[in-house]
């Protein structure tokens, strides 16, 4: 069963949403960071990215930028552009992109459900990402950064999320840079409430979908403090950590796409010879040509793009990683042809996000940056949840969500 519960969320007054609300830390670096802030002193990038209050270069894992970061989130309480609700909750997160719109519960996770595997990942952290979220989470007593993860389709849950829609929200607007819309419910009634939590306790496991090292660091600093505590009991608040919480069905990912800097030494004759060994390749000339379905790529070489389509035998569709287009590629592609093995330390190779389309491929090898481009068919929901359920983890650089989670609607305390 999967604990959850609700919490007295930490969040801006109605009137200052939209000067506090950011996009997440790992998704822009500093100096992108800091040109965004600007002068904007309430913008929560003074909390998750608190080396922007520092001369330019000084890095992020400096111990003083940690301090300015509990500084900075105590300065937002003391002046009220944080407050915290006087009674638990839990609260309803809409995201709309492309005229989809998603609908996420903000909960409470318990830590246990992620030590125990009940809480399931498809990806492998890193632990100095996961060290940095833990300085983070510790210095300021509190999980600024919700999680992302998907549950199985509930209908319960459901009927209380579009009960909500239908009614006026506490915050509403239209996020910068991406475009998206965002919307933000309180639940307060106690019935719904315990429907929840009831319908929650009925599933057997739930999913990560983005935030990896931010669901690794909550509890293993909730651990910490279960350590630490010799009167603990169990239902203290940092024994749990903020998540939103989507429908499976619901969510969209993208296509997570490869441009590579070189051959391997071959020419493009060469390189496309290699690969009519386990695919048929068709030229598909200079217009952008987009993968139709698995196991199709969509190669972009010397101003021309091609079809590959994976043949027979390459593939194991009984295999919930065999059968992924990220496998594929990187075992006869990446690493057989092009001799790019490990894809997280290879200067050879870098990654596009599906937001930007394949006209951004096309201008990094038309730059000279980059020698050819490889687009994916975006994996699916299920392939995740599959792999997540067998134990098993996903090649890197597999998965892209979009809309991201904005920061700043809601923070949990740990105390």
């Amino acid at each position: 069963m999967a604990i959850v519960k609700p919490f007295k969320g930490i969040r801006p007054p109605k009137a200052l949403v939209e000067q506090v609300e950011s996009r997440p830390y790992d998704v822009l670096d500093s100096e992108e960071a800091r040109a965004e802030a600007g002068d904007n002193e309430k913008s929560l990038y003074h909390i998750i990215k608190p080396e922007i209050d520092f001369p330019v270069g000084t890095s992020e894992y400096d111990p003083r930028v940690y301090e300015k970061a509990a500084e900075n989130f105590q300065k937002f309480q003391d002046k009220g552009w944080l407050i915290q609700d006087p009674r638990e909750h839990y609260y309803i997160y809409a995201q709309t992109m492309n005229g989809k719109t998603q609908y996420g519960l903000v909960v409470c996770a318990h830590t246990d459900d992620y030590m125990a595997g009940r809480i399931k990942k498809h990806e492998l952290t890193r632990r100095d990402k996961e060290e940095d979220r833990m300085k983070h989470v510790r210095v300021n007593n509190a999980n600024i950064e919700p999680v992302f993860f998907a549950y199985p389709d509930n209908a319960v849950l459901n009927e209380i999320l579009m009960r909500y829609a239908a009614t006026e929200p506490e915050y509403d607007f239209i996020a910068p840079i991406d475009g998206f819309r965002h919307q933000f419910w309180v639940i307060s009634d106690e019935k719904d409430m315990q429907t929840i939590t009831d319908e929650f306790a009925k599933m057997p496991s739930l999913y990560i979908a983005d935030g990896h090292h931010r669901s690794a660091a909550a509890a293993l600093v909730g651990a910490e403090k279960q350590k630490q505590n010799p009167n603990h009991k169990g239902d203290e608040e940092y024994n749990f950590f903020m998540a939103v919480c989507f429908q499976a069905s619901q969510l969209t990912i993208l296509d997570y796409n490869r441009v590579v800097k070189d051959l391997n030494g071959m020419s493009s004759e060469e390189f496309l010879a290699a690969l009519q060994v386990n695919f048929i390749v068709e030229d598909k000339g200079t217009e952008i040509y987009k993968p139709q379905q698995l196991h199709e790529f969509s190669l972009y070489l010397d101003q021309h793009w091609y079809s590959l389509k994976a043949k027979e035998g390459t593939y194991d569709n009984s295999d919930p990683i065999g059968v992924l287009d990220v496998d594929i590629s990187s075992r006869l592609i990446l690493d057989e042809i092009l001799n790019i093995g490990d894809l997280r330390s290879s200067q050879r190779i870098d990654f596009v996000g599906g937001l930007r389309g394949l006209g951004e491929l096309k201008r990094r090898v038309d730059s000279g940056e980059m020698r050819a481009a490889l687009a994916l068919y975006p994996v699916s929901m299920q392939q995740i949840m599959d792999i997540a359920d067998s134990g098993k983890i996903m090649p890197p650089k597999a998965t892209w969500f979009e809309p991201k989670l904005r920061s700043g609607l809601v923070i949990h305390k740990l105390s």
